[in-house]
């Protein structure tokens, strides 16, 4: 076990260091190009959009046909389906084609780029180093540990994610000490490179009540809701372009120069507060300033067309601005602070939409301190049961239903899988409708 320690305190350094020096370029890059042209006038957008779906395009596709064998460059299929392999030659086309997205105005992440750095580098050390195959899928979601405390600046958060995001209801403790050494070198690495972090101060009350605690699961429910709407808008414009593709036969590059066209016409009502990462909006909610009662909604709306549509980008960082946006609307009506309300639902959205609640629990600790734990400890258990079994990770496995009520097969990708309410549930609900005809007819048939 001592060599087994040893083992991992140099290869996830390693990729740790690695990584964070990868993600330091890019968000160096993305820092000096993005949201400059988000005030813009709006023909500037309604150019700019289309042109930068049909360059994503182009990248993509070409690039994918460019790649070296079948393998695929998703980070969660790499560790789950193809022990931790990945094709190395694609590793700089997602990161150029997100500085393309939130350059040109589109609504989307930038943690996906990072994970993907951090993946593609970590499978390539593997191969490098002629690892077995569970050393490598360890390796990979080392990198993806690395590649998400990198970019938010939150090592234990993004270590645990990284490890958590893999399946729905099961965490590889195994995994641990691997993510978590590649987190915080990641971390430490990419402060060196000058990267700048957020610093949040929410005022929580040290005096916790039952009252105030049953508030803060409702913050929840509601934020997982929003989890839901985001989710369900994102798969359902992935599956009406995929059907637009069946239908017309329509070049791939072309889809996200029309999610483009569509994004820009959007902006004509939506503000443009919510084009690329939102995260004005996001600080704004979360200092306790007012925001839209629906403001989520339009977020959801444009990353969904501009992610579904076929630009590439992160989907987590969208999940921030939503859940602060929807937290701190709805805490004034549970006579919470607003302020409180936003991280809340911050780290809600995310608990929800990417099925991580343990590393959504400790985020809102690294990122608004440790009395925060009290409130947002029931909201991301509350939001991670009511999204049901939805992902924004098609590619996430479910290894174990969320509730006792439902029945599903294990270890299938969410997309793919079939849930179904339990036998015992069907048979207490069959009982009760059986009795209930009883009682009909005994009153019917008395004088």
């Amino acid at each position: 076990m001592l060599g087994t320690v040893v083992q991992w305190l140099v290869l996830a350094m390693a990729t740790g260091a690695l990584v964070g020096t990868g993600c330091s370029l890019f968000l160096g890059a993305l820092f000096m190009t993005e949201g400059r042209v988000y005030d813009a006038p709006w023909w500037v957008l309604a150019l700019l959009l289309p042109l930068g779906g049909l360059a994503n395009g182009l990248l993509l596709h070409y690039a994918w046909e460019k790649r070296r064998g079948d393998l695929n460059d998703e980070p969660i299929v790499a560790v789950n389906e193809q022990a931790g392999r990945m094709p190395i030659t694609t590793l700089w086309v997602k990161p150029v084609a997100a500085l393309i997205t939130l350059g040109c105005g589109g609504s989307a992440g930038k943690e996906g780029p990072c994970s993907h750095i951090g993946a593609s580098v970590a499978a390539g050390m593997g191969q490098a180093l002629r690892l077995n195959a569970e050393l490598r899928k360890r390796l990979v979601a080392c990198g993806v540990s690395a590649g998400f405390a990198s970019v938010f600046g939150t090592p234990i958060a993004g270590a645990i994610y990284g490890v958590e995001m893999l399946a729905i209801g099961r965490i590889r403790h195994d995994f641990l000490f691997p993510g978590i050494v590649a987190g915080v070198t990641a971390f430490v690495v990419s402060r060196w490179w000058g990267v700048p972090y957020p610093e949040f101060s929410i005022g929580f009350d040290a005096r916790f009540t039952l009252l105030l605690f049953l508030k803060t699961v409702l913050v929840g429910v509601l934020c997982g809701l929003a989890a839901l709407v985001f989710v369900e808008l994102h798969r359902g414009v992935r599956t009406a372009f995929a059907w637009l593709h069946w239908r017309t036969g329509l070049w791939p590059p072309l889809a996200p120069l029309l999610g483009g066209v569509l994004v820009a016409a959007l902006v004509l009502v939506a503000p443009t507060d919510f084009l690329g990462l939102s995260l004005p909006v996001m600080d704004r909610a979360l200092a306790g300033e007012s925001v839209p009662v629906l403001g989520f909604l339009w977020k959801a709306l444009l990353v969904a067309l501009t992610l579904g549509s076929g630009f590439y980008g992160g989907i987590v960082t969208p999940q921030f601005v939503i859940g602060a946006v929807a937290g701190g609307a709805c805490a004034p009506l549970l006579g919470l602070a607003p302020a409180q309300g936003a991280a809340v639902g911050l780290v809600a959205v995310v608990a929800a939409a990417s099925n991580t609640p343990v590393a959504a629990l400790i985020m809102g600790v690294e990122l608004f301190g440790a009395g925060s734990i009290w409130y947002v400890a029931g909201a991301c258990a509350a939001a991670y049961l009511v999204i049901g079994h939805r992902s924004v990770y098609p590619a996430q496995h479910l290894a174990y239903a969320k509730s006792a009520w439902i029945v599903a097969s294990p270890d299938e990708p969410v997309g793919n899988e079939k849930v179904q309410l339990s036998y015992g549930l069907l048979r207490w609900w069959g009982d009760r409708l059986h009795q209930a005809r009883r009682w009909r007819d005994r009153r019917s048939k008395r004088p």
